[in-house]
């Protein structure tokens, strides 16, 4: 019987690198584009054999910004999947793009290969939010984005938002959601910035920088996470994970398949994999990738083993980001014992402090626990 698959392909190349950003990705020239989806391709193929023994649920195009690439390398990308896994028929493929570099032919193009999800990166309605983030974009190129993808027959459409970002207010916000929400995506992405160290942010807002006022402080950051969950649940999108939103039927079923640990092979520059319990990524060094795609044992690196123990913590840390929770059942059939066996004092601790329920077999982060999450994973699996 074939097992579950998910497929993450990487595409590094971005118009411009966004202040906050600490993701693998660069500007590149037309050249070394075509020369990475040619590499692509054979890492893809190289995988003939091993993929007799999956089918891939979910596809997901990541960058950088994958709308860079043209229609026709997208179909290329897309043949070599199709002729190297078994594609399940409704599988979800879902392409990331940014505003502003996508066409209508091209977005009919990643349609007709199979793209069925697109993934807009607005991040503001505000064009001077936008401008300080570094996007390249204005809003009103996102508006027109926006309609292609619809035009081209598009029907499942995320938006990504970013908030607490310096000098936003709980009403700059509240008007960012309001606008996205006129447009009625199936689901949208409400993410909290994180100032990460080597970004051009972290010099301007990190610890002890002189503009690190500016961002909103963390009675103001509640206020804005609090509000987004009002104003999309008054407008039928149900919180399914901690950033994340949608209409029914509507989850992204590719971080879905990430939370719940389920396999993923990820492909590309730098691309992470979790396979058999092991994870693995590939070289970030460009000339090495171009050099040895479809040689899987030269682009790996830092192949590690989980143990049992890492399984159980990642099973706890990554289920709790949803709102369901974690199936104690689940916990027992993958580990052969009781979750209450191995954390039953912290579990008990957390619950006792209002931070964590037990429903109907299931653990779940409360509301007060969704504020201070990362502080209840810590609990929980902190030993003495």
């Amino acid at each position: 019987m074939r097992r579950e698959l998910e497929l993450y392909i990487h595409i590094p190349f971005c118009a411009k690198k966004c202040a906050y950003c600490d993701f693998l990705s660069g500007p590149a020239d037309e050249q070394t584009v075509a020369d990475y989806v040619t590499a692509l391709r054979k890492e893809i193929e190289s995988y003939k054999e091993s993929a007799k023994n999956y089918e891939v649920t979910t596809v997901f195009f990541g960058g950088g910004t994958p709308s860079l690439l043209s229609g026709e390398q997208m179909a290329e990308l897309m043949n070599a999947i199709k002729d190297t896994f078994m594609l399940k028929e409704e599988a979800e493929i879902t392409m990331e793009a940014n505003p502003g570099t996508v066409t209508e032919s091209n977005l009919s193009a990643y349609k007709e290969a199979g793209i069925n999800r697109i993934s807009f990166g607005l991040q503001s309605v505000k064009d001077e939010e936008l401008r300080m983030l570094g996007r390249i974009h204005t809003f009103e190129e996102f508006l027109e984005s926006y309609d292609m993808a619809r035009k081209a027959g598009f029907h499942n459409i995320n938006v990504d938002l970013i908030s607490a970002i310096p000098g936003q207010t709980l009403t700059s916000w509240e008007e960012t959601l309001r606008t996205v929400i006129e447009l009625q995506p199936e689901h949208i992405s409400a993410y909290s910035l994180i100032v990460e160290e080597g970004t051009t942010f972290a010099k301007l807002y990190g610890e002890g920088c002189e503009k690190e006022e500016l961002l909103p402080d963390e009675d103001e950051e509640r206020r804005i996470y609090e509000r987004t969950e009002e104003m999309l649940k008054e407008a039928g999108y149900h919180r399914y994970e901690i950033s994340n939103y949608a209409k029914d039927g509507y989850e992204c079923r590719h971080n879905l398949g990430y939370w719940e640990r389920k396999e993923y092979l990820g492909l590309g520059l730098g691309a992470s994999s979790l396979l058999n319990e092991t994870r693995f990524h590939n070289t970030e060094h460009m000339g090495t990738y171009l050099e040895n795609a479809g040689n899987e044992k030269l682009l790996r690196e830092d192949e590690e083993i989980l143990t049992m123990q890492e399984q159980m913590e990642e099973f706890v840390f990554l289920g709790l980001r949803k709102m369901e929770g974690i199936r104690e059942a689940d916990f027992e059939k993958d580990f052969g014992q009781s979750i209450w066996d191995c954390y039953g004092e912290n579990l008990r601790r957390v619950i006792e402090d209002g931070l964590l329920q037990k429903e109907n077999g299931y653990l779940k982060l409360t509301k007060k626990g969704i504020d201070v999450s990362n502080y209840v994973f810590a609990e929980i699996l902190w030993e003495e």
